[in-house]
């Protein structure tokens, strides 16, 4: 049984040395030989000619240009295929003194005056006489006639069963005083 035992204990011991020669074999071929790469720099460095710059003086101007030159974003989205809209474009609105302006309309008139007195009726105080309207603040009772004064501010111009007409003097506004029932008497 030893024979063989030696035997199986040769083969194992030569191919673990014939592993060990290929192993080293490779490594030696790797490092001994020239890389590839090193070859083509060599061939390229071998090919170089310099660019004739007539001169070798450094631009300080455009070189301070660029170092002082603001980064100013655009309102395009660089993540994103559609283009932004254009900007809008000036409004002319035209003013005074422009061939295209157009005054705008004047202010609508102030609201109609209010008589301060109260209509409560109408009547005639003699035949033959115009129409007379009964007037009163409260207290005390103003009967006018058409084209009367009244409170030194207010001119009546027409009365009738329903209203009465009337103007106020400064402004020259007229207005309508609507006649007021109280009810009957209690």
């Amino acid at each position: 049984m030893q024979p063989d035992r030696m035997k199986k204990k040769k083969n194992t011991e030569i191919a673990v040395l014939a592993g060990l020669m290929l192993t080293g074999l490779s490594i030696w071929y790797y490092y001994a030989r020239p890389p590839a790469q090193a070859a083509r720099v060599s061939s390229v460095a071998a090919n170089y000619r310099p660019i004739r710059v007539e001169n070798l003086q450094i631009h300080w101007e455009r070189l301070e240009e660029t170092q002082n030159t603001m980064y100013k974003p655009s309102p395009r989205d660089i993540f994103s295929r559609e283009l932004p809209p254009p900007p809008p474009k000036p409004v002319h609105v035209p003013g005074p003194g422009d061939s295209d302006y157009v005054a705008p309309p004047p202010p609508p008139p102030p609201p109609p005056p209010q008589l301060p007195l109260k209509y409560f009726g109408e009547g005639k105080a003699q035949s033959g006489s115009g129409r007379r309207a009964f007037l009163t603040d409260g207290d005390a009772v103003y009967v006018v006639g058409e084209g009367d004064t009244v409170l030194g501010r207010y001119r009546i111009i027409r009365i009738n069963h329903l209203s009465v007409e009337f103007e106020e003097i400064a402004s020259g506004r007229h207005g309508t005083a609507k006649l007021e029932d109280e009810g009957p008497p209690v």
